[in-house]
């Protein structure tokens, strides 16, 4: 094995220069801007380019369009959720209409039974009365015939 050799500065100038020397003759070696490869090369980027704008757009435009969809769905879904709240309004009212109807009832059949028992409790009152008064007279009578006998 060999030993190690260090650099002089004159080794490292000279590769120095070497080195720009290679990197100069990469950069002639490179094609013209008006070289048919290159001009192809810029076309073909273009072209990429636009087809990827192209696809950028083409999804922002399917992404409105849903967003569009999605708006006019939830339009659709208030106004049902509104004619369903009103029909569930109307049929509330409806209720309250039926219930507030069968209690006027209920009070109506109320007051006519009241009157009813009051007339049915006036007719026995009196009968009870004339019942009475119809006692009242078979003892007065049966009184004033004992009271004959004892004459």
């Amino acid at each position: 094995m060999a030993a190690f050799k260090p650099d002089n500065f004159g080794d490292r100038q000279a590769a120095a220069v070497q080195a720009r020397k290679a990197a100069m003759e990469r950069f002639k070696a490179r094609p013209k801007a008006d070289d048919p490869a290159v001009l192809a090369r810029a076309a073909e980027q273009k072209a990429v380019a636009e087809a990827r704008e192209a696809r950028r757009a083409e999804r922002e435009a399917a992404r409105q369009v849903e967003a569009a969809r999605l708006a006019a769905e939830a339009v659709l879904q208030a106004a049902e959720a509104a004619r369903l709240a009103a029909a569930e309004r109307e049929r509330a009212a409806r209720l309250k209409a039926e219930e507030a109807e069968l209690a006027r009832q209920a009070v109506l059949d109320a007051q006519d039974r009241d009157e009813r028992a009051a007339r049915q409790g006036e007719e026995k009152r009196r009968q009870a009365l004339a019942l009475a008064a119809e006692q009242q007279a078979l003892r007065d009578a049966r009184y004033a015939a004992r009271k004959s006998r004892r004459k």
